[in-house]
């Protein structure tokens, strides 16, 4: 399959943040291999003057999600910390749209539209068709796809862009985003003249 970015396309890029990467407080194995293809794809919609979305977590020290809250996951992502920076290596535009998510202490928030004006600054722009990548691909990812699809957005999954936690859940991600709606493709489908 070859895919266009075309019809007002997005790239948004979920949660490449440290305390998600190898060495974080909350790593997806091989997490950091994302950043090389979403490095390309930032060239490309940077050249094409197509907007460029990235969503980060960005907690409070005691935000519901963290273990001494009875929640799931050890402190990441808090706000203002490095964990909570992009990846040093990841090219984020000077006019690059940053959502904050997650940022209520007594809420969590997996999607990039959940309690942020993600869909509002999409459809002020006029866009039709995302194209994402990001980790974690069965966490995050998934549920930003979702919420984009639910939304009437296009979706394609840039598969080369993506990391799981757990390789079966990945790939139970997947499925459940194309049965859902979404496209998964590869970066050598996407046509970048």
């Amino acid at each position: 399959m070859r895919v266009a970015p075309v019809r007002n396309p997005v790239l948004l890029i979920v949660d490449v943040q440290g305390d998600f990467m190898p060495g974080g407080a909350l790593p997806v194995p091989k997490g950091d291999e994302v950043i090389s293809p979403l490095n390309t794809l930032v060239s490309h919609f940077e050249r094409k003057g197509f907007p460029i979305v990235l969503t980060r977590d960005w907690h409070p020290p005691d935000h519901v999600s963290f273990r001494q809250r009875g929640g799931p996951w050890p402190p990441h992502c808090v706000q203002g910390s490095e964990g909570a920076e992009f990846h040093p290596d990841l090219r984020v535009p000077m006019n690059a749209i940053i959502v904050s998510k997650a940022t209520d202490r007594d809420r969590d928030a997996y999607s990039g539209f959940q309690g942020t004006d993600l869909e509002r600054t999409l459809r002020a722009r006029g866009v039709r068709r995302l194209f994402v990548g990001g980790v974690a691909t069965e966490y995050c990812v998934r549920a930003t796809v979702l919420d984009a699809l639910g939304l009437g957005f296009e979706v394609f999954v840039v598969e080369d862009a993506i990391r799981g936690i757990r390789p079966e859940d990945e790939e139970r991600a997947k499925e459940e985003m194309v049965r859902e709606g979404a496209v998964l493709v590869r970066l050598d489908e996407i046509m970048m003249e």
